[in-house]
C-alpha cells in the first residue's frame, strides 16, 4: 500500500482472520498521522468496508467501502469514503478518493506492465 497510497510511509498487518484477510491494519503517514482501520468482507457482494477501530473513533476517523463488479468490459471499482466531523482538513486531502484510485490505477498497470 505504501507504493500506492500519496502519503503512506506504513501499513501493518495487526490481526487477519482464519482465511487470511486483513480485520485491523494500522495505518502511519508522513505526516505524522497514526490511526488503526478495522476490515469487514462481504465475499459474494464483493465488498470490502472499512471503519475505525472502536477505541479510535471520538479522535475523527474514515470509514468506506469497495465493490468490484464485473462488466462487460472487465471490472468496476466502485470506492467510498465518509469522513468523520472530527477529521482534519490535511487528514481529509490524503484521503481523497479520486487521488486514491488513480494512484492505485497506476500501481495496477506499473506492475503489470
Amino acid at each position: 500500500m505504501p507504493k500506492w497510497v500519496p502519503g503512506l510511509k506504513t501499513a501493518t498487518l495487526v490481526e487477519k482472520d482464519s482465511e487470511g484477510l486483513p480485520v485491523e491494519v494500522r495505518f502511519a503517514y508522513v505526516a505524522g498521522l497514526d490511526y488503526a482501520l478495522v476490515y469487514t468482507y462481504d465475499k459474494a457482494r464483493r465488498v470490502v468496508r472499512w471503519e475505525p477501530r472502536p477505541d479510535e473513533i471520538e479522535r475523527g476517523g474514515v470509514r468506506g467501502f469497495a465493490r468490484f463488479d464485473e462488466t462487460a468490459d472487465g471490472t468496476r471499482f466502485t470506492y467510498a469514503l465518509e469522513h468523520d466531523e472530527g477529521r482534519k482538513a490535511a487528514e481529509r486531502a490524503l484521503d481523497d478518493p479520486n487521488r486514491l484510485v488513480e494512484a492505485f490505477s497506476r500501481w495496477m498497470h506499473e506492475e503489470r506492465d
